[in-house]
């Protein structure tokens, strides 16, 4: 006798997975394992964490240079690696032959190698006729998993290519992506999204981005900044968890001849209004140009007379 597996697949009880509420006392006593940092301060193991910026501003130097030091255990900026760790890198943007050349350079101007070239693993969706996995939907999700392996950082630059379904400033588009962010989480890793900036500067779309970021990073254009420069930005923590002081204190970036460096910004404003000084404006056009306040300015002259 023929069986009749639509009835009986009807009368087959949903699988629910059993989830059970912990007492304090249990909670307090249970031990877990300390949570190390893949980049210190900013960037935790079993974490999550974002970087925005406007167009142009060198989101993706940032990305692939913080996707290096980790996998070294190597330095970027004013931050420190520890032990090397695997690194799955996916770009959505790029062509794939100017992600080549920005590695190139990386690799040649960094101090530290990782251990083998298999601790940083690329998908660049530019090489594939039909791009890459989209993060916003199941089965996108479903096709990069097999694909992480043992990756402890997972780089998804951006946001905008990669997460492509829904509605950018919907909190409900989200919702899956964060999800699965979550569950890389859970699963040990750490992801760090790429974003753009919107109009007014902050990050483009939804707020609850942030929600369960641990870092939220933000890069922007200085205001005396030259096109021939290159990359050159501030950097700018708008969530810090974990982390707090020196630390979490904004500075500038640079980039000159394949090497990075670091200011804090009082020092960059303090050299951009005794150079206005010095081209004859008044403190309040000063105060203008800056972007700070008419005190900020007196008082920074008043040094300046003073140590002359």
């Amino acid at each position: 006798m023929p069986r009749d597996y639509a009835s009986m697949a009807e009368n087959v009880e949903p699988f629910i997975p059993k989830i059970e509420t912990i007492s304090l006392g249990a909670f307090l006593k249970r031990q877990f394992p300390p949570r190390n940092t893949l980049l210190a301060p900013w960037l935790p193991e079993k974490g999550l964490a974002m970087v925005f910026a406007p167009r142009g501003i060198g989101k993706t130097h940032f990305a692939l240079n913080v996707a290096y030091a980790v996998a070294s255990g190597g330095s970027y900026l004013r931050w420190q690696a520890g032990t090397p760790r695997r690194v799955l890198l996916l770009d959505g943007e790029m062509p794939a032959v100017a992600l080549q050349e920005r590695l190139i350079d990386i690799v040649s101007n960094h101090a530290k190698e990782p251990p083998s070239e298999d601790y940083i693993r690329l998908l660049p969706y530019d090489i594939f006729e039909t791009g890459g996995p989209d993060l916003s939907t199941s089965e996108g999700q479903a096709t990069l998993e097999p694909l992480i392996g043992d990756a402890a950082l997972i780089v998804v630059d951006n946001i905008s290519t990669i997460c492509r379904a829904g509605k950018e400033n919907e909190a409900e588009s989200w919702g899956l992506i964060q999800g699965w962010a979550l569950g890389q989480r859970r699963k040990g890793r750490t992801v760090l999204f790429v974003h753009h900036a919107g109009k007014g500067g902050e990050q483009r779309g939804t707020s609850k981005r942030e929600d369960v970021m641990d870092s939220v990073i933000k890069l922007a254009r200085p205001t005396d900044y030259n096109p021939s420069e290159g990359a050159r930005f501030s950097v700018t923590f708008t969530k810090s968890r974990g982390f707090t002081g020196p630390d979490a204190e904004p500075f500038e970036a640079s980039l000159s001849n394949g090497q990075w460096f670091t200011k804090s910004l009082e020092d960059v404003r303090t050299a951009q209004i005794i150079e206005l000084h010095q081209e004859g404006l008044n403190q309040r056009d000063i105060a203008s140009e800056v972007g700070c306040s008419a005190a900020t300015v007196n008082r920074v002259l008043k040094r300046l007379r003073r140590e002359e």
